[in-house]
């Protein structure tokens, strides 16, 4: 029987290819090597190891001891089997490091060896107590290096921990940051939408964020606009049993909502109509929803009410300013019945007393202009409840022919106290005529004459409404440019205080007399902000007589009440600046018609401001004075559409004009005026 062969260490048995490693002298360590030290070499320093776990494989108390001699021996083995390079690594490291134990690896361990981080608290605290309990040959040091590598390992722990803990809130700012910017971005796209009404149109998103009194009222009315839209789409479509189903939850929804403004309004059924029109909805949707036709038609629809706006807001521009120019009922038959009776009067009886105070320059007299008998009245009976001497006080009322009668007769009844009163008519004034006022003249021409009077007037109510507020008939009548002419109507005065009729005195005005003007004619309150009542808004500055004279962000100021120096109006010639001013205009290319642009041009660098308590304006068209400003106002002003005696007033102003009225007087109850 054969004997097999027995294979070298060095044997190319098993293929060519390590003998050609061997051949090539490349230093390489045939795969011999390589399974020797792992079947023979690891094993023996496994066992080595394992017999000199309990202590050191060396103890340097007994160089020659068991240990020792056992080292010897494996030693001497391994260099029988290893090369003389492996042996002489070994034994520089023996000497660098000392000699090799358990301990050794343990404190000593490669960084991938450590598993901290997969042991739970509770496995490394039964791995401390297991190690305590084994015995060993460590020195008393020991245990104090083990709780020194235990705090480490807490501390890189708790490190570890911080990091996260930063890391996670870094995490958690951007996502704020991101968060922020998203919505920053989507307000900035929101104010970019260029619509008249802005409003919630998905009947299919849940509105938590508000919870006001009109959300199942909105709801609906959202609904009905859906509605619309799908039985359009529905109707192109033929698909007619959900175009009539469609029309008829509409009107169910429409009757249900009515007129209603808030949840409480609505009709019992509200909550079924809204449930049965959302079924209604779901089922268009899913049958012809069109993103596309969606969106067209709800521009259409957009677009449509959009004009329907407009054209109401010029029928309210219409109707508001023919309401504004029109006397009421009640006062118009306040100043027929009291015209009927004054020219029943005696002429003896028809007289004012105190006559001889009317030319006192030492006394404090007010010119007021007006044909509305009640509101000359307030005004009046304002200016004498709140002053300290109404005995100085001189009143000089200009009316029409109309009203001449009226005017005097409240007056005979009711004398202001003991203060100088006098009524005249404008149509007396025999030096007031075309050939000497600009605008008595220019009335005359056929151009204006068509302006105002022809016959061809817009059929509509929005076609009128763009240039009603300048063909108001008080821009004709000369009580409104009589302003011009103080020292012609009153030759004989130094000083005069100008009130409008739509205003209320509420303190004693004599402190006006002693303020003084620097030389200029007119006193009166500004009233310019950054951008608005400014001279561009009143005169058309494309007009080069306007450009070269006038600066464009001067301020305005108010008419209204007025402190007027007649001497230097005298000496300035106002009159026949306001003259040059107004030949001008002729055309109406400097100004559009009214007496505030003229007297901005006529009293261009001669108007000293006033205080603002002097004279609060906007309670004919600003709902949003505040409340101590008017309080503290020496007058308060309805400038605007929403005059006080009409019934678009607005209520809370109103209370500051109508105590000075006497309402249980027997003309006023006779013709049906109440607050």
């Amino acid at each position: 029987m054969p004997t097999p062969k027995q294979r070298l260490p060095y044997s190319t048995a098993g293929g060519g290819g390590g003998g050609r490693r061997a051949a090539s002298g490349s230093g390489v360590l045939p795969p011999v090597v390589v399974l020797v030290f792992l079947f023979v070499i690891a094993p023996s320093l496994f066992f080595v190891v394992r017999n000199g776990g309990r202590g050191h494989v060396h103890v340097a108390s007994d160089p020659k001891g068991r240990n020792g001699d056992q080292e010897a021996v494996a030693i001497k083995n391994l260099k029988s089997i290893l090369p003389k390079e492996v042996i002489d690594a070994i034994a520089a490291s023996q000497q660098e490091e000392g000699t090799l134990s358990l301990d050794f690896f343990r404190n000593h361990a490669s960084p991938s060896w450590k598993t901290d981080d997969l042991v739970d608290d509770k496995a490394k605290a039964e791995n401390s107590v297991a190690e305590h309990d084994l015995p060993t040959n460590r020195s008393p040091k020991d245990p104090d290096e083990h709780q020194v590598d235990t705090a480490a390992k807490i501390a890189r722990r708790k490190l570890r921990e911080k990091r996260r803990e930063k890391r996670a809130m870094d995490l958690v700012r951007k996502d704020d940051e991101a968060h922020v910017k998203l919505e920053n971005a989507a307000i900035e796209r929101s104010k970019a939408v260029d619509s008249a009404v802005l409003g919630k149109y998905s009947i299919w998103r849940k509105e938590n964020e508000n919870e006001n009194s009109d959300t199942t009222v909105r709801l609906m009315r959202d609904q009905i606009i859906m509605a619309r839209v799908y039985s359009a789409l529905a109707k192109s479509k033929n698909k007619s049993g959900l175009f009539q189903e469609l029309q008829t939850r509409i009107k169910e929804s429409q009757w249900a909502v009515g007129e209603a403004a808030a949840d409480a309004d609505l009709h019992h059924s509200a909550p079924e109509k809204v449930r049965t029109m959302g079924q209604v909805l779901s089922k268009a949707r899913e049958e012809v929803y069109d993103c596309g036709a969606i969106t067209q038609r709800l521009r259409a629809m957009l677009q449509s009410a959009d004009e329907q706006v407009r054209g109401l807001k010029k029928q309210s521009t219409f109707l508001s300013q023919l309401a504004a120019k029109t006397i009421p009922n009640s006062i118009h038959c306040l100043s027929m019945r009291m015209t009927i009776d004054y020219y029943l009067l005696p002429l003896e009886k028809r007289k004012f007393p105190r006559s001889e105070n009317l030319e006192d320059p030492s006394l404090y007299h007010y010119a007021l202009f007006s044909d509305n008998v009640l509101a000359a009245s307030v005004v009046v009976n304002s200016t004498i409840m709140n002053a300290k001497e109404p005995e100085k006080h001189v009143f000089h009322l200009v009316t029409d022919k109309l009203n001449f009668g009226a005017m005097n007769m409240w007056f005979l009844l009711n004398p202001p106290g003991d203060a100088t009163i006098h009524v005249e008519n404008v149509d007396d004034f025999k030096w007031l005529n075309s050939s000497y006022c600009p605008v008595l003249k220019q009335l005359e021409s056929a151009a204006m004459k068509e302006y105002y009077f022809k016959a061809d007037r817009p059929t509509t109510l929005s076609a009128g409404s763009s240039n009603l507020k300048y063909r108001n008939p008080k821009y004709l009548s000369m009580l409104n440019h009589l302003r011009f002419y103080l020292p012609e109507v009153y030759p004989k005065l130094d000083k005069i205080l100008f009130l409008d009729d739509d205003i209320v005195v509420q303190k004693d005005l004599t402190g006006l007399w002693d303020v003084d003007l620097n030389g200029k004619v007119n006193g009166a309150v500004e009233t310019c902000g950054e951008s608005f009542h400014r001279f561009d808004k009143y005169l058309n500055f494309s007009n080069p007589h306007i450009a070269r004279n006038f600066d464009p962000n001067a301020c305005g100021w108010a008419y209204g009440m007025n402190v007027f120096d007649l001497k230097e109006w005298r000496k300035k010639d106002i009159t026949g600046i306001y003259h040059k001013w107004q030949n001008m205009n002729e055309d109406r290319v400097l100004w559009k018609l009214g007496t505030l642009p003229p007297g901005l041009l006529t009293f261009y660098k001669l108007t000293h401001p006033l205080d603002k308590s002097w004279h609060v304006l906007g309670l004919g068209y600003n709902p949003s004075i505040d409340r101590s400003e008017i309080d503290g106002a020496a007058v308060v002003h309805y400038n605007g559409n929403m005059k006080p005696w009409l019934e678009l007033a607005m209520t809370k102003y109103r209370p500051y004009w109508t105590k000075y009225i006497k309402y249980d007087h027997p003309y006023i109850r006779g013709c049906n005026l109440s607050e």
